[in-house]
């Protein structure tokens, strides 16, 4: 049976070897830098950054919102962004009436405009809520940016950018997510109000 200390040390090394695989990934080094460029576009003409995901994701989608909508190093003018799940009445109500297969793609539908992003987080690239959220959104003429891990499941042919950590566990993608989208909301931020 491992010891307590293995277990920790294993797990730490785990995710530093994650993060030094994405360092050397050219794609995804690429892709990072066209999701800021897209990001600070669509802020410069009037648009708004909507988040989804589930349970882990879900979270990463709040934090993620709650970094551009506040403040992520510099002290500045707010952005619209939102985690389209934080509204607890309104999720409970759809799942209720229609399916929880319909919250994100329904909240979408009433948020989204043309000119927007949908930054759609699954670290399987396979939830369908998320899914349905990406067809609604491509709909409406919004930008897409898919955080997924493994393959990209799905959402792989869905996205304008896809930003795959190179696992398929899920605890080290979500590791990669949260640091992809803490060099985002850096780079957003620094574009638009530090230069």
């Amino acid at each position: 049976m491992n010891s307590k200390s293995e277990v920790i040390k294993r797990r730490l090394m785990e995710s530093s070897e994650i993060k030094a695989l994405m360092s050397k990934d050219s794609e995804l080094v690429s892709a990072i830098g066209g999701a800021v460029d897209c990001i600070v576009s669509t802020y410069q003409n009037g648009g708004k950054v909507l988040f989804c995901g589930n349970g882990g994701s879900a979270a990463d989608a709040q934090h993620l919102a709650a970094e551009l909508s506040g403040k992520f190093y510099l002290d500045r003018a707010p952005l619209d962004a939102e985690a389209l799940h934080v509204n607890t009445s309104y999720v409970t109500a759809v799942a209720n009436d229609y399916s929880f297969e319909d919250v994100f793609s329904r909240a979408v539908e009433g948020r989204g405009k043309e000119g927007d992003i949908l930054v759609a987080i699954s670290t399987s690239g396979n939830s369908n809520n998320v899914i349905k959220a990406i067809i609604s959104a491509k709909s409406k003429g919004m930008k897409v940016i898919g955080m997924s891990g493994g393959n990209g499941g799905k959402m792989s042919s869905m996205c304008d950018i896809l930003l795959r950590v190179p696992s398929s566990d899920t605890p080290r993608i979500q590791e990669g997510h949260i640091t992809i989208g803490h060099i985002i909301c850096e780079l957003v931020e620094e574009k638009l109000f530090a230069e």
